[in-house]
This record gives C-alpha cells, sequence and structure tokens, in this order.
C-alpha cells in the first residue's frame, strides 16, 4: 500500500521502518528477565538472547509463551515451569501481519515482538538489538540494556534482499564468511549468493571429483590491479570450503534467517574445473588456474559427458546447501572456441540449434547446455539461477533471472514469464570505486557512492519507459528483489571487503527493504536524513562491531593502494552510448578473440 516516509524518523535504525512512534519512558532489562517465544519464532528469540547476553553480561531465561500445537517445533526448555504473562519479552506470532512483517512494541513493562512467520521475527530481532545501541554490536560487556519505549509496524519491501560474496577470485576462511553472514543479517539482508567457482580457483570440495580442489582450488600468483598492466604478484593464493565447513555456514546462515545459493559457473568461467581436469575443455591443450583478472576463453565443451560430470557436481551442491536455488552461472561465455569445431556445428545442428536462415548456431549451446543443468537442478526440487546472458529461448521458464548488465533485459525476461532479480553493475556492484578521488584503492569501474546506492531503485521509471509494450503489472514474470554484489578481484582479504561494503551495503539494504519511499535521489531530504542516521547511530554500530568501513571523508592511509592500478569506467558516457541496455559482458564481434573484462 503506499505512503510517504518522512525524511526523518524517531527510530534511527537501518533500514528505516514503515512507521516509527516514540512513547514516554524506557524498558531496562534485568538480570534473569524471562523472555517467552511462541515455538515457530524460537530460532529469532535465541539469537537475539545469545547475543544480548554476550554484550551486556545478564542472563536472560526463555520460556515458551504457549504449549506447542502438533507438527511445531518444541520451545527450549526451562529449569523450572514459569508463567510465560510474567516475561519482559515476548515474541508472539500474529496471523494478520503479512509474510515477512512485525510490530514492535517497547513500554516499561514489557517488550513484544509480533510477527506473522519466522523472517518477521529475524527482521524484528535485529531492530531490537540496534535499538540498544553500539554496545549491542560488541560481543562481551556489562553495559546495560536499556531500551527506548516505542512503537514499530515494519515490512519488506522486496521479498529478494541479496548480496554476492565472490569467495572464487580471493578465498575468504570459513570464519570470514560467517562474520559476512553476521553483518548481512544485521541489515535485513536475506540472501547470500556465494560464488564459489571461477578462472581463478574452484572453492567447493566435491568428493567425486578430488582434482576440483586438489589442483583448482590453487593458483601460482595473482594479478595486483587491473589485469591490463600485466603486473603479477608472484605468490600463490588458493583455498577451498570442505563440505562441513559449507554446511556449518548454511546452518549459521539459517540460524539468522538468511538462506545461502550456492553459485557454480558454466559453461565459461571455467579455467580453475579444465585445469583439473583438461577434458572438460572445449579446447584441447595444457590447461591452467588463471592468473589475471577478466574473461577467459576456456570454455567447457558442451558434451553428454561433461553434463554428466556437472550433474554429479550439482548432486553434491544440492546435498550441502538446503535452499531452494542454485546459481549455474551463465554470464560471459566466449564461444570462439566452439566457432572452431565443425563436430559442435554438426551438434548444434542435430539438436535444432539453428538461425532463422537454417545455419547451426554454435552460441545456443549456451542456453542448451544451461538448460540440461537447470532440468536436472529441477528433478532434485531446485530451481536455477542464471545471470542474463543465459536469458533466451531455450532457458526453462522457472530458471530466475539475475540481471546485470542492464534493465531492459529484465523486462524481457520477465514478459517471457521468468523470476528476476537486478543487480546493475551500473548501481549496486560494490566492488567499483566509492569515489572519483586519486587515493580511491584500485579504482576500478563505476562511481558509486553511499548516496547514489542509497538511490538504487530495482527498475526506474525511465527504464521501464525504454521497454514500453506489456504493462508492468501484466508481466508473467515477477521482480522477486535486487541483488548487491561484492566481487573479489581487488578485494584480497576481509578488511578490504569491509571498505568496499560497507557502509554502501547498509543503503543497499534499506533501498530494497523500507516500502515505498519518498524519493531517495542524492542530495534530496531523505537521502540527508538516510546519511545523518548512519553517520550518528549506525556507523558507530559497525565500529562496534569490528567492520573497518570507508569513512565518509574518505580512505585513512592504510586503506589506500597507491602505484596499484585499477581501470575507471564513465557512468554518464556509458549510459548514453548503451542506454539502459548496459555495456557489461563478452559480445562477439565486439570483443573478438581478447574479449575485454567489463567487472
Amino acid at each position: 500500500m503506499p505512503h510517504a516516509t518522512p525524511p526523518t524518523t524517531p527510530v534511527p535504525t537501518v533500514p528505516a521502518p514503515l512507521t516509527a512512534a516514540l512513547d514516554p519512558g524506557e524498558h531496562a532489562l534485568a538480570d534473569g528477565a524471562l523472555v517467552a517465544t511462541h515455538p515457530l519464532l524460537a530460532p529469532a528469540a535465541r539469537w537475539w538472547r545469545r547475543v544480548t547476553e554476550e554484550s551486556t553480561g545478564i542472563e536472560l531465561v526463555p520460556t515458551p509463551s504457549r504449549t506447542a500445537a502438533a507438527g511445531e517445533p518444541a520451545a527450549e526448555p526451562t529449569a523450572e515451569p514459569v508463567d510465560s504473562h510474567r516475561a519482559s519479552v515476548r515474541f508472539d506470532l500474529d496471523d494478520t501481519l503479512t509474510c515477512g512483517a512485525y510490530a514492535l512494541d517497547v513500554s516499561p513493562a514489557v517488550v513484544q515482538v509480533r510477527a506473522a512467520d519466522l523472517p518477521g521475527a529475524f527482521a524484528a530481532a535485529q531492530t531490537l538489538r540496534q535499538l540498544g545501541g553500539a554496545a549491542a554490536f560488541r560481543r562481551a560487556g556489562t553495559a546495560p540494556l536499556v531500551l527506548p519505549a516505542l512503537r514499530v509496524s515494519d515490512s519488506p519491501r522486496h521479498h529478494w534482499r541479496g548480496v554476492l560474496l565472490d569467495v572464487a577470485r580471493h578465498f575468504l576462511p570459513t570464519a570470514d564468511v560467517l562474520r559476512f553472514v553476521d553483518l548481512a543479517a544485521a541489515h535485513h539482508l536475506n540472501v547470500l549468493q556465494l560464488h564459489l567457482t571461477d578462472d581463478q580457483g574452484w572453492r567447493i570440495e566435491i568428493e567425486r571429483y578430488p582434482r576440483l580442489t586438489q589442483v583448482g582450488a590453487w593458483r601460482r600468483e595473482s594479478t595486483v590491479g587491473t589485469w591490463r598492466t600485466g603486473t603479477l604478484d608472484g605468490r600463490p593464493h588458493g583455498g577451498y570450503y570442505t563440505a562441513d565447513d559449507l554446511r556449518e555456514i548454511v546452518a549459521y546462515a539459517r540460524e539468522r534467517g538468511v538462506m545461502v545459493v550456492p553459485e557454480v559457473d558454466v559453461p565459461g568461467h571455467v579455467a580453475a574445473a579444465v585445469a583439473a581436469y583438461p577434458e572438460l575443455a572445449a579446447r584441447s591443450g595444457p590447461h591452467e588456474v588463471s592468473t589475471t583478472w577478466g574473461i577467459s576463453e576456456d570454455v567447457l565443451d558442451p558434451s553428454e559427458q561433461t553434463l554428466a560430470f556437472f550433474r554429479g557436481v550439482l548432486d553434491e551442491v544440492c546435498r550441502i546447501f538446503d535452499a531452494p536455488f542454485v546459481a549455474l552461472g551463465g554470464d560471459e561465455v566466449p564461444t570462439t572456441a566452439w566457432s572452431e569445431r565443425p563436430d559442435l556445428a554438426e551438434r548444434a545442428a542435430s539438436l535444432g540449434l539453428t538461425r532463422g536462415d537454417g545455419s547451426p548456431d554454435v552460441a545456443r549451446l549456451h542456453g542448451w547446455f544451461l538448460a540440461r543443468l537447470a532440468d536436472h537442478l529441477r528433478t532434485r526440487g531446485r530451481r536455477a539461477v542464471v545471470w542474463d546472458e543465459a536469458f533466451g529461448p531455450d532457458l526453462p521458464r522457472d530458471a530466475v533471472v539475475v540481471c546485470w548488465r542492464g534493465h531492459t533485459v529484465a523486462l524481457d525476461a520477465m514478459a517471457a514469464g521468468h523470476d528476476v532479480v537486478m543487480a546493475p553493475e551500473q548501481e549496486v556492484y560494490l566492488d567499483h570505486r566509492a569515489a572519483d578521488d586519486p587515493d580511491e584503492p584500485v579504482p576500478v569501474g563505476f562511481v558509486r557512492t553511499t548516496a547514489d546506492v542509497y538511490g538504487f531503485e530495482p527498475l526506474p521509471a525511465a527504464a521501464l519507459a525504454a521497454r514500453p509494450g506489456v504493462p508492468d503489472d501484466e508481466r508473467p514474470g515477477r521482480l522477486l528483489g535486487a541483488q548487491a554484489q561484492v566481487w573479489t578481484e581487488h578485494l584480497d582479504s576481509a578488511r578490504r571487503v569491509d571498505y568496499a561494503a560497507f557502509p554502501r551495503l547498509t543503503a543497499f539494504a534499506e533501498a530494497v527493504w523500507t516500502t515505498d519511499p519518498a524519493p531517495r535521489a542524492p542530495g534530496g531530504p531523505a537521502s540527508a536524513a538516510f546519511l545523518d542516521r548512519l553517520h550518528g547511530a549506525h556507523l558507530p554500530r559497525l565500529a562496534a562491531a569490528g567492520v573497518e568501513f570507508r569513512p565518509p571523508e574518505g580512505p585513512r592511509p592504510w586503506q589506500r593502494r597507491p602505484g596499484v592500478a585499477g581501470h575507471p569506467r564513465d557512468l554518464a558516457a556509458e549510459r548514453a552510448a548503451a542506454g539502459w541496455d548496459g555495456m557489461g559482458g563478452w559480445v562477439p564481434g565486439r570483443d573478438g578473440a581478447e574479449p575485454e573484462a567489463r567487472r
């Protein structure tokens, strides 16, 4: 339902709630306070209770709010029966609220969370933590928890509120991934797309194919800065996650309301895979894990043997990850190696993959290959997620299309029946530079300030106007939401990830959570109010959590990378040339035999 969010809110939380009002008084949480929880909301209450006990040093006592109904999970037991009506904090089920929504009422007598489901309770728990101030984000302390009396009503704008973390280009240890999950959850983000494989490394253990990690998880050196300079560091890099590591990440995220979507990129971005198993490659000869960034011409041989191999990979992926989605990549696939092989032209013809004139079209093997793997995932109860290059006539309609190159492809995909997630590099690639400043470390891509990201609109009116035709509400496909990307070619540690992601990920989180906001353009009143809230209340929370975010005034001396070349791009010039279509990816004819990296 439409409404206008005022430019200021009395509650300095991020994302801003739908409505909020302060009341007289406050609630001081005492040692031994009872926390009553409906069984369906127990994971959210348990998480909030644990972080509150850690940050304050007080003990909170759990108690069920009522007897569990048939089929519901049992609530956590207490030492002795207690009257839940005496609880200081309550997590109550309220089926009058919509999915993902919550209400929070704090009075001097009681703190009450009401939610229709577990996602709403998780969001409420995060808001409740933020109300405790910066001290609530420390892992140990003795500060009392005093909450302002207030009333909050809130609900999410989009269902898919995601962030991609690239652990293929630079490996992050499990502990750093868990920490990133915490930070995503703290901002009401509910999807983590884990980019596990690429040309520069294979990061997921597959039992039946051990060379994927024995060989594919390691490269002999890495490029420093843009690949255009040819500067290499001479230092080996690698690492991978065991199946148990990934199960831990999945379980940890689930306990915080975050769904982990694994990505295994095919049929391009596979240099690490074909270095381990050369028989998978479209070109014969030696292969190695890439030491440079950009788009590799190594692609898979689209054969039945290769399909069988990756069906085996996906079976193990599905045993580790419980999300209903598995990402197959499908981006930046040079077809040069396929075009060189007459047998693949014959194969395309035999499969009916032809151009309008009836000649075989080897480029369509791209969509055909992904479709076969998507069909396999469907037999495992999963939906395929692909980047927008994979959108075309051969892609099954149940595949979700993540649109990174531009906006109009999203409208075309929805018109064709696909659900869509918006992730345009022009707006929400957080590895891109945060300012047009010579001190910005490894300045790649477009300038995207925190205010720019706060103004992000998944499908702006100008993009809709660029693709007239089917009205928005008549497209058979849905806009599921949006996703920010943290690619790590130039982010070689958790510290560098912190710098690139924050506080811009905070701005993105509000853009995709807060429903029907007032105009959020940079320089406007809503943007100014957000920045005031960010600087005054939320950056201290991030600092207390140990996040090395980019300071508003610019990088600290130790956050700079003097002498490391980037590749700045001009958003206005590219948008003038390509409009809302975008210019990213590999384009035959434009990029030739040596495709230029756009990320």
